[in-house]
């Protein structure tokens, strides 16, 4: 039997309807929220709308080949996303280039993300961050999600309600299919109580739009330089962390190295950049996904096959998308991540001399603060940190932290 027919056969064995949805879940969480950042780009950029939709098709395809390919590698749910931290800064800074260099910057951006992936650097820099204050800082990030959910029963309480009665006995009864019958009560729900947005939809397959790049000093040190710190500390950092709680202990450098790679072949067609996936991994690499964690790498295949087929049909997929209620789309996604998050907050309190360093990283990251253009997530994994070290008394551990990997 050559490899590909055992994987084939495999994949059929272990496929599941929870592992599925979860994968479908993911892509609605993506393009119903940080895809419409990259609109405001767009606007902001005066593109045309064919390349819009050549940006949208190649962010979309690029992390789904990217994910469907990482997790058959790894038999691991290992989910690609576009940069949303990368979106917010073009849609902060991308006035003063033009689209030419912006393409450039993309360049440049992926390419020193392939070399801190394959020199090892970035696998360097996790290994030296404690295990509870990476689950910490996971924990800050899921905690609107989860609180959402319940905000949302307050703004559509007749949508928003029966979807978390319909979870709740799902989880009871039949716990593998409790997304997938929740995400089915919320289009019930909605579409009775007429709460789907009209929208005109226009079948049209994509056609990719080739920019040639201009590489511009100004373009790379303004945009293409921070692109990459934030899409490294923002979603990279955060991505490794959510396969790590979840009990995916992966070698970093390859995982970051594709993405790398797939932002390098996608960025001439607009791709601003392509990640590991955080909160939309965490969909995937959960007990919702399916009990089994060895069986959760379709998942993320199922992810992947989602972005590709749906990055075909470009704007026209926004489109759709935007017909749900947002209190629809908090709703499913965060009772999609109630396991994630459970098991973040635990396995950052999970150990004694960690409880304060943990605790002061959950705090920083769901403060949301910003500094120099860098998000809470990482100055709560640096805070954490110095947190830990002056807790133990262990000064040269924390000097040994923060000293420049070799």
């Amino acid at each position: 039997m050559s490899v590909v027919s055992k994987f084939l056969a495999d994949v059929k064995q272990d496929w599941s309807v929870s592992a599925i949805t979860s994968g479908f879940i993911a892509v609605l969480v993506s393009y119903a929220g940080p895809l419409l950042i990259v609109f405001q780009a767009a606007r902001i950029a005066h593109l045309s709308d064919a390349e819009l939709s050549s940006w949208i098709w190649a962010i979309s395809f690029s992390s789904g080949l990217a994910g469907m390919l990482l997790s058959a590698w790894f038999r691991a749910p290992v989910i690609a996303s576009w940069s949303t931290p990368g979106a917010v800064l073009l849609v902060s800074g991308w006035a003063g280039y033009s689209f030419a260099e912006s393409v450039g910057a993309f360049i440049f951006s992926a390419v020193l993300v392939v070399i801190l992936g394959y020199s090892g650097l970035f696998s360097a820099i996790m290994e030296r961050i404690p295990r509870g204050i990476i689950a910490a800082m996971l924990a800050g990030i899921l905690l609107k999600f989860g609180v959402d959910v319940f905000v949302s029963l307050k703004q559509m309480p007749l949508v928003a309600l029966p979807m978390f009665v319909v979870y709740l006995l799902s989880k009871r009864y039949c716990p593998r299919y409790a997304v997938a019958a929740t995400l089915l009560s919320g289009l019930a729900s909605a579409g009775l109580l007429h709460e789907l947005a009209p929208v005109a939809i226009r079948m049209a397959l994509v056609e990719p739009v080739y920019t040639a790049p201009v590489f511009s000093l100004k373009a790379i040190v303004g945009l293409g330089l921070p692109l990459c710190i934030v899409t490294m500390v923002s979603q990279n950092a955060t991505g490794i962390g959510v396969l790590k709680v979840d009990g995916y202990d992966l070698p970093p450098n390859p995982l970051i190295g594709v993405t790398g790679i797939a932002s390098l072949l996608s960025a001439p067609f607009g791709s601003h950049g392509v990640n590991l996936a955080a909160i939309t991994a965490a969909i995937c690499t959960g007990k919702e996904a399916h009990a089994q964690p060895e069986k959760r790498y379709v998942a993320g295949i199922a992810c992947g096959v989602f972005y590709m087929l749906l990055s075909l049909f470009g704007a026209t997929v926004v489109a759709i998308f935007s017909a749900f209620p947002a209190e629809l789309v908090a709703v499913i996604a965060g009772v999609a991540l109630f396991g994630s998050l459970g098991s973040s907050l635990s396995s950052a309190m999970e150990t004694e001399k960690d409880k304060e360093s943990a605790l002061v990283t959950f705090l920083i990251t769901i403060s949301g603060i910003t500094l120099l253009g860098i998000g809470a997530p990482f100055w709560g994994l640096i805070g954490g940190m110095i947190t830990y070290g002056i807790l133990t008394g262990n000064i040269r551990w924390l000097r040994q932290k923060l000293a420049p990997v070799k």
